[in-house]
């Protein structure tokens, strides 16, 4: 539960593989990220212990104030970016972008030359934090429509962008990191 919502941060989360114990907390601190899609608590409770090695929660004061969700895509070299979380109180303190940095840096993630996620074309602050961490590393941002409005939303969603960024030197940044 958020103690101190309204409260802003001042000094950087600690970032950290979650827990399951951390399922509750990341399921409301994506309730109080909107526009981001809420997902069961359940599926966040697996992503907290199943995929832990290939997500990450930032916290202050035993408090989850960030969250990415991402996986290894099977048969890919690509880690595939699900969902990032900032709670209002820490953002403005560069959180997203240095939490990506973290899970690219990851052994679990050592094979991945391409970095991907899904965006709609509204989302300005995904597109922000995506586009700041493509630069920040040399890679290459690219985007087409991967899954579309009508053919697989049933016309209840709008298309999610496929945006593909090159991780350019992946050993490089594993030890910047």
């Amino acid at each position: 539960m958020p103690r101190d919502i309204d409260q802003p941060r001042t000094r950087m989360p600690r970032l950290r593989k979650p827990n399951a114990t951390d399922g509750a907390e990341i399921w409301e601190l994506v309730r109080r990220c909107a526009p981001l899609d809420e997902n069961s608590m359940y599926c966040n409770l697996i992503q907290a212990d199943h995929f832990r090695d290939t997500c990450v929660v930032a916290e202050v004061d035993g408090e989850v104030v960030g969250w990415i969700s991402g996986h290894m895509i099977p048969g890919q070299n690509a880690f595939f970016v699900w969902q990032v979380a900032v709670c209002p109180s820490a953002r403005g303190l560069g959180l997203g972008g240095k939490m990506l940095h973290h899970l690219i840096a990851r052994d679990e993630c050592a094979e991945a030359e391409e970095l991907k996620t899904t965006i709609t074309k509204d989302n300005a602050a995904s597109w922000g934090l995506f586009r700041s961490f493509a630069r920040k590393i040399g890679g290459d941002l690219s985007d087409e429509p991967h899954f579309k409005r009508d053919a697989h939303f049933g016309g209840a969603h709008d298309t999610e962008h496929m945006v593909t960024i090159d991780l350019p030197g992946a050993a490089p940044l594993k030890k910047a990191a």
